[in-house]
């Protein structure tokens, strides 16, 4: 098992027979009211959409999503997308000694690096208050769950750890815009990046595929985050209300627009600063994602729905990635 080539790395054609983590399993229907098998399965490079088009019945009814299954198959393409065809499929057992933590894709960033940056930069906040906010909230083991969190689903930093990488990005794109425009509060902007998705330590479970709890359907994260947060301000002697609020509102706007799920929109310098340092940190990302599985130049992404469009591989590198 250990031995089995990355998903990412296979081209069309080339045989699958993997141990990989079930992400997704349901029946569908082909446009001629054909059922068919449709399964999102993935290892820690990539995952990958499958089908299974005959025979798949006795199978559908023993998969579950979130644990191991062994497939056998070989690499398709739809659409300049790489899927896996499937022949045969079947829940892994004990004596097969996989894990679905073992699959589960992780930062490529340096953990212990990322743990330093962000207590530095926790560190260097000069108003007593939100420094004080910030030492509470990421308490030990507060900080250890939320340093293995995923920071979505799927659309992006959807890997452990991503959160943590997602949430240092922002500190630096805000840290620059704060920098440039010197009228922007730093303190409350850093304070705003390192608490605006702290929920989803709460909206999703990350033991294997990633999924929504059911606080999460409920509530969803921004509130979640903002809930955390007002009860912890209660716990500082004299915590000023409208500092309090200030933070509450770029944490409740931080999605930019109400169809986006933000109760309101940003209505200080502060909160759009940080709905676009969001913005900018999510989507290089998912594009990145998306961009790595088309390995040709002068190719196209699948349409991402989420984008609005299709991405192009340009091919172009900089010059110290060339080798």
């Amino acid at each position: 098992m250990n031995n089995q080539i990355e998903l990412i790395k296979l081209k069309k054609g080339d045989p699958v027979k993997h141990f990989l983590l079930l992400k997704k399993c349901e029946i569908k229907l082909t446009k001629q009211n054909k059922q068919y098998l449709y399964l999102e399965l993935g290892d820690k490079s990539i995952t990958l959409s499958a089908n299974m088009w005959d025979n798949f019945s006795d199978i559908y009814a023993n998969l579950k999503t979130g644990e191991m299954v062994k497939v056998a198959g070989s690499i398709d393409e739809f659409q300049c997308t790489p899927q896996i065809k499937i022949t045969a499929v079947r829940p892994a057992v004990p004596n097969d000694n996989v894990s679905p933590t073992d699959f589960l894709a992780r930062s490529k960033r340096n953990f212990e690096e990322m743990k330093s940056e962000l207590f530095s930069r926790i560190a260097k906040l000069n108003n007593r208050y939100l420094k004080t906010l910030m030492e509470q909230v990421f308490s030990e083991n507060n900080f250890e769950k939320f340093s293995s969190a995923p920071a979505g689903k799927s659309w992006h930093h959807s890997y452990l750890s991503g959160l943590l990488e997602h949430t240092l990005e922002l500190i630096k794109i805000c840290d620059l815009m704060c920098s440039i425009h010197p009228e922007i509060n730093r303190d409350l902007v850093i304070s705003g990046a390192i608490m605006h998705d702290y929920g989803k330590t709460e909206e999703l479970n990350y033991d294997s595929a990633f999924e929504y709890t059911n606080r999460g359907k409920l509530i969803g994260h921004i509130v979640i985050s903002a809930m955390i947060i007002n009860e912890e301000c209660k716990k500082i002697p004299s915590f000023p209300d409208n500092l309090r609020d200030s933070l509450l509102h770029i944490i409740l706007s931080h999605q930019g627009k109400l169809e986006f799920a933000s109760p309101v929109i940003p209505k200080t310098l502060e909160a759009i600063t940080l709905y676009q340092a969001d913005e900018l940190s999510a989507k290089v990302n998912a594009y990145k994602s998306a961009l790595a599985e088309v390995k040709e130049e002068g190719k196209w992404t699948r349409y991402l729905p989420l984008a609005s469009t299709d991405l192009f591989n340009h091919g172009f590198r900089n010059e110290s990635d060339k080798s």
